[in-house]
């Protein structure tokens, strides 16, 4: 991959820094809402398990810890190898970016992959979301089905980011190849890092409420 020699400005920016300064601001924005989303969730979460810690607790013990630990690993590998990458980005070192990038998305696949297996484990055990199935009938703690719910849909939503994250890095690649992503323009490769980092950040808080805290 080569860089290219100069990055055009589009027409509504004056410089190239005033471009990679609305480029960021754009992302932390964008980012914040993001928090602001997941907070609401984890304040839910925490509100229901002060209600109901019996049931919470009993959910966290029937969930498979193996696989929400296993998944955490793979997410701080990938960060470390997309911040990698960025560094290789601001270097020139093209070719060795784009590896760590591919390395990244399929890091993020696996990541998906072991969380499909785990939703099958939980239907095979008769769990499913708003307290349905066989599970809920020999299990009637208070609270159960509550946490179930939110444990589907906070890891359904991070899930869907983790998708977006992929598709968000898949686009550095055509980024570099066509020269949009230079060593002197890096700003689309590090909004798309920004943006992965605080999707393993929202798992490293999903991680221990729903699979450590008993």
């Amino acid at each position: 991959m080569r860089e290219a020699t100069q990055r055009s400005v589009e027409s509504h920016f004056e410089s190239m820094e005033q471009q990679a300064h609305a480029a960021r601001l754009g992302m932390w924005i964008f980012l914040a809402s993001e928090m602001l989303l997941f907070a609401g969730l984890f304040a839910l979460f925490v509100t229901y398990r002060a209600l109901y810690p019996d049931g919470f607790a009993e959910g966290v013990r029937h969930n498979t810890k193996v696989l929400g630990s296993v998944n955490t690993g793979l997410l701080l590998t990938s960060s470390y190898l997309v911040a990698v990458a960025v560094h290789m980005v601001r270097k020139g070192r093209f070719d060795r970016a784009a590896q760590l990038v591919v390395a990244t998305i399929a890091i993020g696949a696996g990541f998906l992959t072991i969380k499909v297996v785990e939703y099958l484990h939980h239907f095979h055990d008769g769990i499913h979301p708003g307290g349905q199935g066989t599970f809920f009938v020999a299990h009637t703690t208070a609270g159960l089905p509550a946490f179930w719910t939110l444990y589907f849909l906070m890891t359904g939503l991070h899930a869907l980011h983790i998708l977006a994250g992929m598709t968000v890095l898949g686009s550095t690649l055509l980024g570099m190849r066509g020269g949009q992503i230079t060593s002197n323009a890096p700003q689309r490769m590090e909004v798309a890092a920004v943006y992965w980092h605080l999707v393993d950040v929202i798992w490293i808080f999903l991680w221990p409420l729903l699979y450590l805290a008993p």
